[in-house]
């Protein structure tokens, strides 16, 4: 099991130097990854300063060697493919192939969509996701690309430089659980970022709630064995290794393949450096 650091892009982690510090910081206690919120609102963290997320991964990947980086996670939707693709093809040079590409149609879906004049139906949106992550993985080979679909046109572009990572960064697929839809898209990429609506952000999900998406996933996976799959659940975990054990020790015997470590969305420490930075330091919990 492989651990990461979860923290949002606004607040404290506004400031890209203090991401390159909880980032140096994670590499130095053995952490695998580090994660970003991808907001470029959220009415209900109104009046804090945001980051753009992929100039704070930048300033992660300047401080660091091993770990992986992404956004947890990445709305699609609300991007133009081209100049998505740009900006991650930039950082997986940049890290040296660290990126890993989670990707949903985000949310509050009335402040991110609505909010500057978009559409807030989600079967478009939908729609735009799954484009968009075609011609995602298409422009991150540097190979010419031709497209014509209901949303996005492309006439014979090749981005470059290409991708580090061949055919392109692992990309991770999130939605909330019991939805099946998200879940279903999951099961066609490298992994699956669930969120569960009976726990909150930084609360453990229930482990049979666990067991049920793992075992639907695996129904609907098309890849063969050769194509790992990751399963990415998060909380908030003690530092004591016996108390860590017992609540993450079930979600790997269930099915899951990374813990990232996240405070409350609810609470006074969500992104304040203090607080994320000692939790890094301490290192990921010992199973």
């Amino acid at each position: 099991m492989r651990f990461s650091v979860n923290i949002p892009n606004f607040g404290d982690f506004a400031d890209p130097r203090n991401v390159a510090t909880v980032a140096a910081a994670a590499e130095q206690a053995g952490w695998d990854g580090l994660f970003v919120w991808d907001h470029v609102l959220h009415r209900r963290h109104a009046g804090r300063p945001f980051g753009d997320p992929w100039m704070l991964l930048t300033a992660a990947a300047l401080a660091t060697s091993r770990i992986r980086l992404g956004t947890l996670l990445t709305p699609v939707p609300r991007y133009r493919p081209q100049d998505l693709a740009r900006r991650v093809a930039t950082l997986d040079q940049l890290s040296g192939g660290r990126v890993t590409f989670a990707a949903g149609l985000g949310g509050p879906i009335e402040d991110e969509y609505r909010s500057f004049g978009d559409t807030t139906e989600l079967r478009r949106l939908a729609e735009r996701l799954d484009e968009g992550l075609g011609l995602l993985r298409r422009f991150w080979t540097g190979e010419p690309v031709d497209h014509r679909g209901p949303h996005y046109e492309v006439r014979d572009v090749a981005l470059l430089p290409a991708t580090v990572q061949r055919p392109g960064p692992p990309v991770w697929i999130g939605g909330f659980w019991p939805r099946r839809a998200p879940m279903r898209r999951a099961a066609q990429w490298d992994g699956a970022v669930p969120l569960f609506e009976t726990a909150r952000h930084g609360q453990a999900p229930d482990v049979q709630e666990v067991r049920d998406l793992a075992a639907y996933v695996r129904r609907h996976r098309t890849a063969g064995p050769e194509h790992p799959f990751e399963l990415v659940l998060g909380g908030a975990s003690s530092t004591d290794p016996a108390k860590a054990r017992d609540v993450i020790g079930p979600l790997h015997d269930a099915g899951a393949t990374w813990w990232d470590e996240r405070h409350f969305e609810t609470g006074p420490d969500l992104d304040r450096l203090g607080p994320v930075l000692h939790r890094t330091e301490a290192g990921p919990p010992a199973l």
